[in-house]
């Protein structure tokens, strides 16, 4: 094996950097990392306190409501199906995982991909760090966040946070740019401030973009669950990883119908709701005439 001609001590200056915030900001990380689990430990009792069948109605309910009476017969089906393969507790677990996860990418996403929608110079910035942050193999967040916030869920929401937030942030992004120019510069002529413009224009009309960016956002937070599972957290990702530990076939494939049927429930209501807006509507119309 040749020697390399010249090292970059990119590990070391990471290493040099974890160990400084672990010095100088580790009472912030505790805090941090409290409030995390304690919005987690909530909505996880939430979920998991009431009968099943109270917990699977009230689900249904919110498909009826996004999409009809087909999703919701479908939906209690699936929520019957992981109840049945005793996986009932683990999937409430990851349901409050991904949800928590999910809120606070949103949270940052929208936001930003508004200031990069509208501002040049923070989308060239942006762009080239939501790649970094969604092509770094997961494991790699979950060593500094264990380091950081100790083994349990909040690492896992950590890592959860940053592989899911890029697609809000794109789409936010995209949705926004999308809007007929014409369309802002009518407001303006009518006197309509850059919040109002925002708010009664750009938003509605970017509504279906965002909502889409809002399901991508979802479903990677789902698919993080093993990985979250690997750092302690509790779930169905916890099972996964037990079921590869232990080479149990019949585990790995209940906890793995779980995630799936949880998977499906939360892209058709996600999608569903996108195509409740206004906008999805008059497209939806407009292309049947």
């Amino acid at each position: 094996m040749t020697e390399a001609i010249y090292h970059i001590p990119v590990g070391v200056w990471a290493d040099a950097v974890v160990d400084w915030l672990t010095a100088n900001v580790g009472r912030t990380f505790d805090y941090v990392r409290l409030i995390l689990g304690w919005g987690y430990d909530f909505l996880a009792l939430v979920l998991s306190t009431p009968p099943f069948w109270a917990v699977a109605i009230v689900l249904a309910a919110i498909a009826y409501f996004a999409k009809g009476w087909k999703l919701a017969l479908a939906s209690l089906v699936g929520f019957a199906v992981i109840y049945g393969v005793d996986q009932w507790d683990n999937a409430m677990a990851t349901l409050a995982l991904v949800l928590v996860a999910s809120l606070i990418a949103l949270v940052i996403a929208i936001p930003v991909g508004i200031l990069a929608a509208r501002n040049h110079a923070v989308s060239t910035i942006v762009r080239p760090v939501l790649d970094f942050m969604q092509t770094m193999p997961a494991f790699v967040y979950l060593i500094p966040a264990v380091v950081l916030f100790r083994v349990g869920v909040v690492p896992g929401l950590v890592a959860t946070v940053i592989f899911a937030i890029a697609p809000g942030v794109r789409m936010t992004e995209l949705g926004i740019r999308q809007v007929d120019s014409e369309v802002v510069e009518a407001g303006h002529a009518f006197g309509a401030t850059p919040g109002r413009i925002l708010r009664q224009i750009q938003l509605p009309l970017a509504m279906p973009t965002i909502m889409a960016g809002v399901n991508q956002v979802i479903m990677l937070a789902l698919s993080m669950v093993v990985i979250s599972g690997m750092v302690g957290a509790d779930g169905l990702g916890q099972d996964v990883v037990q079921a590869l530990q232990r080479v149990d076939i019949g585990l790995g494939v209940e906890a793995g119908l779980s995630v799936v049927i949880l998977a499906m429930f939360l892209d058709r209501v996600t999608a569903a709701l996108g195509d409740r807006s206004p906008v999805s509507r008059a497209l939806k119309i407009r292309a049947e005439h």
